[in-house]
């Protein structure tokens, strides 16, 4: 319940509910239990996994889209946290963080992130349960997650969403030949066998027909989704990008020709003009149409909102005071929690459900768009509210809470009196 919140840069820290301890209190319990050796990330995702188990039968039709990527969390000025990673130039200091987020193929909901890793300068721990392990590069380490997911047993068969940093041949064909089905972004240069051709996938694009496939919002304003599908052969050598015992690049190497399905999707405004365009490759059954496809590609950005709620409009991430990635990566898991509880009062139907959601929205005091009356952010900002007050009321009572208001309201009025 305490961290079902919404907290400030500068106010981080769990909040404490309003029982018979102290806020300082709280924190000392807090702090212990991230520190308890015995309290490990295996068990701090368990309830996850089960959420993921529960939910996915009941909001998938088909699938569970599994959207995976990766995002740093910058601790530059925390020289406490001694095993803070320097990623890339001096001042990008801190941990990355690999995330796979169930997503509903049925209308993008997001469900739970069930698997997630944090890399410190110490290793790489895991949601899974393994050991602190050496960091590996982001497709192999995706290629161990998306094998750990597959034998989850989510009750729906998974498709792995992933963005352009995929556009892999060697790791789609290692996908491909262990049974995962895949959609990615890939980029336009990458060639592909088209017919009897070697060509880039911007000249595949070129020669086909397209249809309009659905009127969308761009930047705010109105446009359209055209799309084209057709079938290629990655026949290309996989270049990868390591280097040998001499230090020389691995050489080029040959792979069995992949056949897939290509979807290109352009976003255009009402004169035709082009105003955003992705190259979809995709490995999954012929029977789903590139429509869905395009739309489920589409409901790749709910991982960058979860990322926003982590980091920004909820949590606060980056401001958080842990000294250890290991204390940060439990701590993160609880939220994790918070924010899947978030997300399923979001799903709720019912009339008792909406009104739920309207009261918890109103305890949070923002003001809300007419297109948008409820976000995760502002559940989990009533969904605190609420529990102080239930938690107020177990431990006083009516007539003490109106002591305290009165109390309050005669100090505004004995100020008010001075002044005149």
């Amino acid at each position: 319940m305490a961290h079902s919140n919404i907290v400030t840069e500068l106010a981080a820290g769990m909040k404490a509910l309003p029982d018979t301890g102290t806020s300082f209190a709280h924190t000392q319990a807090l702090w212990r239990f991230l520190a308890n050796e015995r309290v490990r990330a295996e068990g701090l995702s368990g309830p996850l996994l089960a959420m993921a188990r529960a939910e996915v039968p009941e909001h998938c039709d088909r699938y569970a889209l599994a959207v995976h990527d990766w995002s740093r969390l910058n601790y530059g000025g925390h020289a406490s946290k001694k095993d803070r990673l320097q990623m890339t130039h001096e001042t990008d200091i801190g941990y990355e963080l690999q995330t796979s987020l169930l997503v509903s193929d049925r209308d993008g909901a997001p469900l739970v992130a069930p698997a997630q890793n944090l890399v410190t300068a110490a290793g790489v721990l895991s949601s899974n349960g393994a050991s602190v392990t050496p960091p590996l590069p982001h497709l192999d380490e995706l290629s161990e997650r998306m094998a750990w997911l597959e034998k989850q047993d989510f009750g729906k068969p998974l498709v792995h969403v992933v963005d352009r940093e995929a556009d892999s041949v060697a790791h789609l064909r290692r996908w491909s030949e262990a049974g995962s089905a895949w959609l990615v972004r890939v980029k336009e240069g990458s060639r592909v066998r088209f017919g009897d051709r070697e060509i880039r996938l911007g000249e595949v694009g070129n020669e086909l027909a397209y249809a309009p496939a659905r009127e969308v919002e761009y930047q705010g304003r109105p446009a359209i989704q055209w799309l084209a599908s057709t079938r290629v052969v990655l026949a290309r050598k996989a270049k990868p990008k390591r280097t040998d015992a001499s230090g020389k690049r691995v050489a080029a190497q040959a792979g069995a020709p992949l056949p897939v399905r290509l979807v290109v999707s352009r976003i255009c405004d009402q004169n035709g003009q082009v105003l955003a365009q992705w190259y979809l490759l995709a490995d999954v059954p012929e029977d789903v149409p590139a429509q869905t496809l395009a739309l489920w590609y589409y409901y790749r950005w709910r991982i960058e909102s979860y990322f926003k709620l982590l980091k920004q409009a909820g949590h606060q991430l980056e401001s958080w005071e842990q000294e250890t990635g290991a204390a940060v990566f439990k701590r993160l898991l609880i939220v994790g929690q918070a924010c899947a509880l978030a997300w399923r009062i979001m799903r709720a139907k019912g009339t008792f459900a909406e009104q739920t959601k309207t009261f918890l929205v109103r305890l949070s005091g923002r003001q809300m768009k007419r297109k948008r009356p409820v976000t995760p952010s502002a559940l989990l900002d009533g969904l605190f509210k609420l529990f102080m007050m239930v938690e107020t009321l177990e431990h006083y009572s009516l007539d003490e809470l109106k002591q305290f208001a009165k109390f309050a309201i005669f100090q505004q009025r004995e100020t008010c009196s001075k002044v005149v």
